[in-house]
């Protein structure tokens, strides 16, 4: 781990940072939750996965929305295979003080070994491993998947085939995915899981990003 720009995390292991240099919240914003057309579907026992979990940015994000939209009952599971050290983590959200309150809830209760937290309105989960592996044995269906793994050229093993064939197949019917990339290896790999695949704007200087509904 470095950092970059002050406090913007980068993972040596795959030369990448966590978040958008630009504006990491707003990242979110634009890619996961309205890529998802979210907070708009939320409602009690909706679901929502990811892969990459990193500074937990994406799930604080959520958190807020689905307060401000007066929705609970919302769950949450990602899966991460390098979890950050809860100061790493501390220091990586600090400068997000519109999160600051679900993130003292993330802080309270995260385990670099895996947790089961409450963080604002939202029952979350952390699955520690190989996604490849601990997908495969996940037992539920998401309703929106936020796709945000290291970049595809950097990070191949979490946007394999096989992988994206194991989200279509714990996608809910007409569930949805949104991910930052819109390379063509993993639109196709995410067209035969079953998805019906969308390029659209991406954010700053990304000119595309993916997002998908399971037909």
């Amino acid at each position: 781990m470095i950092w970059r720009d002050g406090d913007v995390p980068v993972a040596t292991r795959f030369d990448d940072p966590y978040y958008s240099l630009e504006n990491g919240l707003a990242e979110t914003r634009h890619v996961f939750l309205a890529g998802n057309d979210l907070p708009g579907r939320l409602c009690p026992g909706f679901s929502v996965a990811e892969l990459g979990v990193g500074t937990g940015l994406n799930l604080l994000a959520l958190a807020l929305e689905a307060e401000a939209a007066g929705v609970t009952g919302v769950s949450y599971v990602g899966f991460e295979a390098y979890p950050l050290e809860r100061a790493e983590l501390e220091r990586a959200l600090a400068s997000f003080e519109e999160v600051s309150g679900p993130a003292q809830d993330l802080l309270a209760q995260w385990d670099s070994g895996a947790f089961v937290a409450q963080v604002g309105p939202i029952q979350a989960q952390m699955i520690v491993g190989d996604a490849r592996e601990t997908l495969a044995r996940w037992g539920g269906l998401a309703d929106a998947w936020f796709l945000d793994g290291f970049a595809p050229a950097k990070n191949p093993e979490l946007w394999e085939a096989d992988l994206m064939a194991e989200v279509g197949a714990h996608t809910a019917p007409g569930g949805s995915f949104a991910t930052y990339t819109a390379a063509g290896d993993v639109r196709r790999a995410l067209a035969a899981a079953g998805f019906e695949v969308e390029r659209l704007p991406g954010f700053g200087r990304k000119r595309h990003m993916s997002v998908g509904r399971k037909l």
